[in-house]
Order: C-alpha cells, then sequence, then structure tokens
C-alpha cells in the first residue's frame, strides 16, 4: 500500500477511523472514571497498589511504563491521574524518569496516529491554514512546541494531535516534547510523592508541594521568555554583538513608514538615526500620492499639460517640508544620505560608515513591477516612478493595469487630453471590488473617453510604422493596440535587495514581502519591518501607521509589545467618482463563507448631491443578518474618501449601525448618507409586532 499517496476510499476512511477511536477512548474512560481511575480511586487502592510495586519492583515499574504510554498515545484523559500516582508509587525520581520518557514516547505515537489518519482530511479543508502553520514549524517548530509544553493550561493532548497534522518530523516532535514536557512532569511527580506521605486526615501542603505548585504556576510566565531566549540566541549566533552601542534605533527608508518611525523614537528621546538613499518623503511625496493627487485635481480642472506639470511641482514643493531633512534634524534625529547594508543584527554600513545600535528598523518601501514582455525594453515606457519626467504629453497613452493606479491615470491624461487605452488582463477593472463599483468606474472612464480592453492578455509589444503596438491575446485572438507610450501600472514589489538581509537570513515571505510578526519583528529578533517591505498592505496611512509601532518595539521589546491591529483599513481610489471601502466587501464576504446583509443608499436620494446636481454613486453596508455590527463599507461617489471615515472609525471601535443613526450630521452635507444608510438598515429591522402595538397605543391615545 503506497502510504505516502494513500487511495481516495481509504483517505475518505481515515477520520471516520479517527473518531470510532476516540469514542472507543472515551468509553473506556468512563468506564475506569466509574471504578478506580479517580483521586478517590486511587486513594482507595493505593495500599495494596504500593505493596505490589514494592514487591514486584521491576515488574510494576515495565507494566505502569506501557500503561502510560497506551494512555498516552490514546490521548486518553487521566494521563495527569496517572503522574501523580507514578509520583505516589515511584518517588520523584523514578517516577519523573518513567513519567518523561512515557508520556513522549506516547505523545510520539498520538502524533503518528494524527498524522496517518487526520493530514489528508484537515489539509483538504484548511491549506492555507497549514501552510501557514508549516511555514513557522520549518522555521522554528521545534522551539515553539518547546514553549506549548511549558505551559500546562494547553493540553498536551491537543499539542500532540495539532503537531501531527503539521510537516514537522517525528525526530524534532520527539526532542522537543522529551525538553518541553520535562519540567511539568516533575512538578506533578513531587506533587504526586508529597500527597501520598500525607495522612488521611492531614490538610496541611507540605514547603515542597507549595513549591511545587509554585513553579506549575510560574511556568506560562517563563516559557515565552526562554523560547524568545533560545530563539534569539539561535539566531544571532556567528553575529559579534557590540559592548556598547552608537544609537537606540537605526531606521532604513525615508519614506512614510520611515519618517514616522524616526518621529516617535526622537519623540521617545532615543538617539536616532535615518537613512534614505535617495529623496527625504519616499514614493509618497514625489512619484506617489501628492503628485497623482495633483494630477488628478488639476485635470479635472481643465489645465493642458504643461500647467498640470507646474501644478504637480508646486504640490510636491509644498509638501516637502514636511519631511525635510531640516524638520527631522531639528527633531533630534540623526539623517544620512546613502544606501544602507545591514551586516549585523546590531550594526549598519552607509558606505565605510559603520553605525552600531540596539535595534533596526527596514522602511524600505516598494518599487513598480516591470513584467517580461518581448519588446518591452526597446520601447517609450513609464512607471508610476518615472511618469513625472514627462515632458510633452502622449498622444496615445497606452495603460497597462487596471488597478487604482491605472484607472487614476487614465482618467488624469484622458482629460488632459491624450487618447487613453486601459488594458486589463482579468474580466474586469478594480478586480477587488464588487462588480457594481467595476461598472461605475468603467462608465466613468468610458464617459471621459477612455478605451478600455478587458481580458486582454499582454504578449508582446511590436515596433510598427510611426510608433508601436501592444500585441494582445483576447479571448484566443490576437489584437494589436497602437501607442506612443506605455504606463506601466500592474503592481509594485517590495525593495528587498541590496541590504544585505540575505546574509541575516531573513528571506521573503510568500507574498514577496520581509516576512514578521505580530508586533512587526523580523526573524532576527532586533531587527524589525513596516511598510510595503512587510505589507500586508501597500497604503501609504497604514505604512505611517505601522512605522509608529515598529519604532515602540524596537525601542521597548522584549519588555512591552505593541501589536497593530487591521481591524479597520480605509483605501480610497481618487478618481471622479471616488472610491472607497474599509472592512469587507460582498465578493470578499462570499469568498470567505462569511453571511452578511447588504443595505444600499443611492446617492440619488442626498439632498446635498442633489443640490449640487452630482448625484451618482452609492453607499453599501455590510452588517451581520440579524445585527447592525458592520462589517465592511463601500462607498462610490463624490469625497468618498471623507465619507468613508465615519465607518472607519465604526468599525475600529465597535459602533453598530444604531449609533451611527443616532448621532447629529450638519445639513446639507454628504455625510448625512452615513445616518440614512443606518435609517435604510433599520427600518428593515423594525418588528411588526411592536408596530402593531404602536398602532394600537396611538389609537387608545386619540380616544
Amino acid at each position: 500500500m503506497n502510504i505516502i499517496n494513500p487511495p481516495k476510499r481509504l483517505s475518505r476512511l481515515r477520520p471516520l477511523a479517527f473518531a470510532g477511536l476516540v469514542l472507543v477512548t472515551v468509553g473506556i474512560a468512563v468506564a475506569l472514571q466509574r471504578h478506580s481511575l479517580t483521586p478517590a480511586g486511587l486513594r482507595h487502592h493505593f495500599a495494596a497498589l504500593h505493596d505490589l510495586v514494592t514487591r514486584h519492583r521491576f515488574t510494576g515499574f515495565a507494566a505502569f511504563f506501557g500503561i502510560y504510554i497506551l494512555a498516552t498515545a490514546l490521548s486518553f484523559p487521566g494521563a495527569l491521574i496517572l503522574t501523580l500516582a507514578a509520583g505516589a508509587l515511584f518517588g520523584v525520581v523514578a517516577g519523573s524518569v518513567l513519567v518523561s520518557f512515557a508520556a513522549t514516547i506516547g505523545a510520539s505515537l498520538a502524533f503518528l496516529i494524527a498524522r496517518f489518519l487526520l493530514r489528508d482530511f484537515a489539509l483538504a479543508r484548511f491549506p492555507g491554514a497549514f501552510a501557514r502553520i508549516d511555514r513557522g514549524i520549518a522555521r522554528d517548530g521545534a522551539l515553539y512546541l518547546i514553549s506549548l509544553r511549558l505551559v500546562p493550561v494547553i493540553p498536551f493532548v491537543a499539542i500532540n494531535l495539532l503537531a501531527g497534522l503539521t510537516r514537522l518530523s517525528l525526530g524534532r516532535f520527539y526532542l522537543a516534547s522529551q525538553i518541553g514536557m520535562l519540567p511539568a512532569t516533575i512538578i506533578y511527580v513531587n506533587a504526586g510523592a508529597t500527597l501520598a506521605t500525607l495522612g488521611a486526615n492531614h490538610t496541611v501542603l507540605t514547603p515542597r508541594l507549595i513549591l511545587g505548585l509554585l513553579l506549575l504556576a510560574a511556568l506560562p510566565l517563563t516559557a515565552p521568555l526562554v523560547r524568545n531566549a533560545l530563539t534569539r540566541r539561535r539566531r544571532q549566533a556567528g553575529f559579534s554583538r557590540p559592548r556598547r552601542f552608537d544609537r537606540n534605533l537605526v531606521v532604513i527608508g525615508g519614506g512614510a513608514a520611515g519618517l514616522v518611525t524616526a518621529y516617535v523614537a526622537a519623540a521617545l528621546r532615543a538617539r536616532v538615526t535615518l537613512i534614505e538613499s535617495a529623496l527625504m518623503g519616499g514614493d509618497c511625496l514625489n512619484t506617489g500620492c501628492v503628485p497623482s493627487k495633483a494630477l488628478l485635481h488639476a485635470a479635472r480642472l481643465g489645465m493642458d499639460f504643461p500647467a498640470a506639470r507646474a501644478a504637480v511641482r508646486a504640490a510636491i514643493a509644498g509638501v516637502a517640508p514636511h519631511d525635510s531633512v531640516a524638520r527631522y534634524t531639528a527633531l533630534g534625529v540623526d539623517v544620512r544620505h546613502g544606501h544602507a547594508r545591514i551586516v549585523s543584527p546590531w550594526s549598519v554600513a552607509i558606505g565605510e560608515d559603520i553605525i552600531t545600535t540596539r535595534a533596526i528598523v527596514i522602511a524600505a518601501g516598494a518599487e513598480p513591477v516591470i513584467p517580461s514582455i518581448p519588446g518591452l525594453a526597446h520601447c517609450p515606457s513609464a512607471t508610476s516612478e518615472t511618469l513625472w519626467d514627462l515632458e510633452i504629453l502622449p498622444a496615445r497613452l497606452l495603460i497597462l493595469g487596471g488597478g487604482p493606479i491605472g484607472c487614476e491615470m487614465a482618467q488624469a491624461f484622458a482629460r488632459l487630453g491624450s487618447d487613453v487605452t486601459l488594458v486589463e488582463n482579468a474580466a474586469r477593472l478594480l478586480p477587488r471590488e464588487d462588480d457594481d463599483v467595476s461598472t461605475a468606474i468603467a462608465t466613468a472612464l468610458r464617459r471621459d473617453g477612455v478605451t478600455i480592453l478587458t481580458g486582454h492578455r499582454a504578449v508582446a509589444v511590436l515596433a510598427e510604422h510611426g510608433g508601436f503596438a501592444l500585441r494582445t491575446d483576447f479571448q484566443d485572438d490576437i489584437v494589436d493596440i497602437g501607442f506612443d507610450r506605455i504606463l506601466l501600472a500592474i503592481g509594485r514589489k517590495p525593495r528587498l535587495s541590496g541590504y544585505g538581509l540575505e546574509d541575516l537570513g531573513i528571506a521573503p515571505g510568500p507574498g514577496r514581502t520581509i516576512e514578521t510578526d505580530a508586533w512587526l519583528q523580523t526573524l532576527q529578533p532586533t531587527i524589525f519591518a513596516c511598510g510595503d517591505v512587510a505589507g500586508p498592505y501597500q497604503l501609504t496611512h497604514i505604512a505611517g501607521f505601522q512605522g509608529g509601532f515598529a519604532a515602540l518595539n524596537a525601542l521597548f521589546s522584549p519588555f512591552w509589545r505593541f501589536k497593530p491591529s487591521y481591524r479597520a483599513v480605509p483605501a480610497v481610489t481618487y478618481t471622479s467618482p471616488e472610491i472607497a471601502r474599509v472592512g469587507l466587501n460582498e465578493r470578499e464576504a462570499r469568498a470567505r463563507g462569511i453571511a452578511c446583509e447588504i443595505t444600499r443608499y443611492e446617492f440619488t436620494e442626498l439632498d446635498r448631491a442633489i443640490a449640487e446636481a452630482d448625484t451618482e454613486g452609492f453607499v453599501t453596508v455590510l452588517t451581520r443578518p440579524g445585527s447592525d455590527r458592520i462589517l465592511g463599507a463601500t462607498i462610490v461617489g463624490t469625497h468618498a474618501g471623507e465619507i468613508l471615515t465615519g465607518f472607519t472609525i465604526a468599525i475600529q471601535h465597535g459602533l453598530g449601525l444604531k449609533k451611527l443613526l443616532g448621532t447629529i450630521y450638519p445639513y446639507p452635507t454628504r455625510s448625512e448618507a452615513i445616518r440614512a444608510v443606518a435609517g435604510l438598515w433599520r427600518q428593515k429591522h423594525a418588528s411588526p409586532r411592536g408596530l402593531a402595538l404602536l398602532h394600537r397605543l396611538h389609537k387608545w391615545r386619540r380616544r
């Protein structure tokens, strides 16, 4: 029989076999609980058992050893009673040796049972979850398992079964279990030995028993400290730790994440160095948020291209002082210009200069993805970073990518006078949004003259007479699209190369980002990452949000740690109409199997929108069925990003639609849409019985 790739029929029978095994074990446990395998039962039979073990020491030891292995292998619920009995019958030393090896062998058998009977079943239903667990196991599974074993409140049975579902090797599982269970084993065996010496009428605890109980209570507190210390020691092996440090913190990257990190560290009076190899302010100020929004505004006002370029430069110059070297130097930050390379967990090189530091934060940002398309290197192309170098408006602009950047730039350049074609491989624009949102943005772009080609896969770039053409595959047909310049807007990737991360064992995770824990700590305990290099969101406001937490954790870990919450993450696409969302939309809720109720409000009903003759758009809110708890909100319309803040605050602080309905909004404003959609939800959930009773009450009062 092929055990690695079992027949499908056998795979289907394995969960049933495991369920049967559980039922048998429970049945045996219930039967024994009625008789002897209880503290009272063991106390009743203790004299006879002790006499038997005394007369047949080796046989009794071997029999008890086998019983303990069987009980642990079958995940028997009476293992604690057996541990106490081992101490009472064999003493602390012999009992600890017996239980330590028997428990580990039994746990290994339970591990194998779970792997054989349940692993295929679990992987088929939760592939993503177990993939993440396996990555953690591969990284430091043994240390993590030891720390779990050191916490007695976590059932050892659950650890045995769950570990069997992972890729952890049997050898590592056995070794970690042997080490991790030993402290609690000794404490419990000692308790059993102590209890055996107390008379039937004695209730006073002995000092030895009290000490054991105190140690047992301390294990959950010391386990994480032990794990962190061992992890730190293992990962920093081979590097020389300085005796003193030049800085408390070195921050690599002067974008949104790095600036906030340095600002918070300086405000807390830490000595901090900020290193930036290009322009202060990073992508957001120089090539991203600020210039793109300025260009959109200029296009909305009907400026020509030279005036729009001037407006972009003015916007950057106006914001630049906020992120300047002068400002951060005045705040107490040591700002350096150059390329940083991490040479050890405590030192960063800038050219020939080496700075030692207690902690490092990587905030290097992201860069545009350049697709591998034949012929692309030989045509006039631009990215979101180089777009701002254009001096002449392209007559024919082809934009590859229908995400937020592609949609924003398509509308801006179309309004500035370019003949814009937007090409998207997916079936619709903004594929992460709901269908009605994609329809709304497509309608708006077409109204501005943008040609939208969805479902077109880029194949090659061809040189043609007087210009170039992008060859695409559309439903197995070849479609050539002429252009004078192509804008690549298919996404961004973290900047990871050139910082020495490979030498430190910090490899990219599945999302091509630096893998961090929930506290933004990398595999090296003294190195943290935030912003686009860490993910999971490539948003300026999330980068700044993470920067504050990265600074706090880098300065105060391991004594204090602060975990960022992504409960309410807002995002806005700044087209006309704007598209704003926080939390789940219908598409994501359906994909995750989350039941939800949708309430929709159209701006055609809003007084402010009617007064301005700008009624395009809507608000949709997702709630739990029968509850006013908000799961997510999507807004399409003018100033959608401003309105979204109300829903963001509500989700972040657990405020339901009833609270939003009871809030006063100025009239006439677009923010009244929040109250309006909450009112629609309330109307749908009005109780017919309650309304009938009110009708009768008012009728009675009229009499």
